[in-house]
């Protein structure tokens, strides 16, 4: 099963994506573009955001036997980062959208205090990004849950919805 995290930036997909890996004992693959980014230390390109997809598409086939991974970040994230940032979406990251396997995503509400870090470029924006992100998970008919509220909140609507869906498999 493949459960991902997805929304805006300092929504706590991180770390709700830590904390239900933990809790259901199980793998977690974290964001490559935060490593990426970071020793880069200079300002990225589109073609950056192609590395990126690339190096998370193999994070993620890594984990491919995994009877159950949780992911911090997906496709969705870097289609959107891409249309946002440069206007355009390269063919590797529409492709990957379309074509990731993901099971159920978590859909992070942007009710979190909005955190600082160098990494970060929208602070003012978080709502309209969301319904963004709504929006492409209801027109590609993925199945989500979103989340809102406070962090236990949050963690109990993600603990329900994970053990629903393990009932499934």
């Amino acid at each position: 099963m493949r459960i991902a995290f997805t929304g805006p930036e300092s929504t706590g997909k991180s770390t709700l994506a830590a904390w239900t890996a933990e809790h259901f004992g199980a793998e977690i693959v974290t964001e490559y573009a935060r490593t990426y980014l970071s020793e880069k230390k200079t300002p990225y390109a589109l073609s950056d955001l192609q590395i990126i997809a690339k190096s998370q598409q193999a994070l993620w086939d890594e984990k491919r036997n995994e009877k159950l991974v949780f992911y911090d970040t997906e496709f969705l994230v870097l289609k959107i980062w891409a249309q946002e940032r440069f206007n355009e979406v390269p063919e590797i990251i529409q492709a990957g959208w379309l074509q990731q396997k993901i099971d159920h995503y978590f859909l992070c509400f942007p009710d979190t205090k909005w955190e600082f870090d160098e990494l970060r470029e929208n602070p003012n924006d978080r709502e309209r990004l969301y319904q963004i992100y709504k929006a492409a998970l209801i027109e590609e008919n993925y199945s989500f849950t979103e989340l809102r509220g406070t962090w236990l909140e949050k963690q109990n609507a993600i603990q329900s919805k994970v053990e629903q869906l393990m009932k499934k498999v």
